[in-house]
């Protein structure tokens, strides 16, 4: 079922005027946080010629390809059907916020599936396994307890995230945590009527017949800019805005490279840059695709 003409505009899955510009989920950028794509562009002191050019490569290949213009809004839920909503996109683009938020408002059950891999790699760090064991890791995900995961603080540590990069570019772990997150899906805990998952592959692999799809991204300086505003508010008053944008970028490229279930948008799935727009109006374009495959 298509959108409202009035809604419709604003949801298309197309690129925005500039490529890199977009949704925020944050208010309207703070001078340092506008300043934060020049500063990307300039690169980190000390070697940021390379910075600079990994950055910029991330950006292109991140939008390479856009949607086309006329794409099909999103597909009305099937009756009796879980309504899934997939959001996937790279670190501090705003997808986690989005999620829980249409999570509490439309009743529905939320599962950040990044979760399951960082409680794989702090897991493996915790037991000393090596990040390369491939079939010691994939017995880790196995056994993983979706149940206790929320509730591990070191899981939202940056070792943990360093090392869920890692090991989520390994088949075997991927293969071992798909069953378990395809049955959040299908059978949302808690008898609730749907699911929100977001993480990194949820529209291409995951879910890839769910009613909603939304790819949410930005500008990787501004996203560092993020993160680092993160950290500092948990009291890491060392973090730098260098070590948070070299890392993110590393990261992305990570993310993005690897052979199984890369990031990418999926190619039906609604494109938010939130490097410009509120929290409240990113939110309010992904409400909108809920509230149609819901009508």
């Amino acid at each position: 079922m298509r959108l409202a003409a009035a809604a419709a505009p604003s949801l298309r899955r197309v690129l925005p005027r500039a490529r890199g510009r977009a949704l925020s989920t944050s208010s309207p950028p703070s001078p340092s946080a506008a300043s934060a794509p020049a500063m990307a562009a300039a690169g980190a002191r000390g070697g940021g010629t390379a910075l600079a050019a990994a950055a910029a490569r991330q950006r292109r290949r991140l939008l390479r390809a856009p949607p086309p213009a006329d794409a099909p809004a999103p597909r009305r839920a099937r009756a009796g059907a879980p309504l899934v909503v997939a959001i996937d996109g790279p670190a501090a683009s705003g997808k986690g916020t989005i999620a829980k938020r249409l999570a509490s408002e439309f009743g529905l059950a939320h599962l950040d599936t990044g979760l399951l891999y960082r409680g794989v790699g702090w897991a493996a760090l915790d037991r000393g396994v090596d990040l390369a064991d491939e079939p010691a890791l994939a017995d880790i995900a196995a056994g993983l307890d979706l149940a206790t995961l929320a509730a591990n603080p070191a899981l939202r540590g940056d070792d943990a995230a360093a090392a869920a990069s890692r090991v989520s570019a390994l088949p075997a772990v991927r293969g071992a945590l798909l069953t378990a997150q395809r049955r959040f899906a299908a059978e949302p805990p808690g008898g609730l009527p749907g699911a929100v998952l977001d993480g990194r592959d949820v529209g291409t692999v995951i879910c890839p017949d769910a009613p909603v799809k939304l790819y949410v991204t930005a500008d990787v300086g501004v996203r560092a800019s993020r993160r680092l505003a993160e950290l500092h508010g948990r009291g890491d008053a060392g973090a730098t805005y260098d070590a948070v944008l070299a890392d993110m970028v590393a990261r992305d490229e990570r993310d993005m490279a690897r052979a199984a279930a890369p990031l990418r948008p999926a190619d039906d799935a609604l494109l938010l840059d939130t490097t410009a727009l509120s929290a409240d109006d990113a939110y309010a374009r992904a409400r909108a695709a809920v509230e149609a495959a819901r009508a």
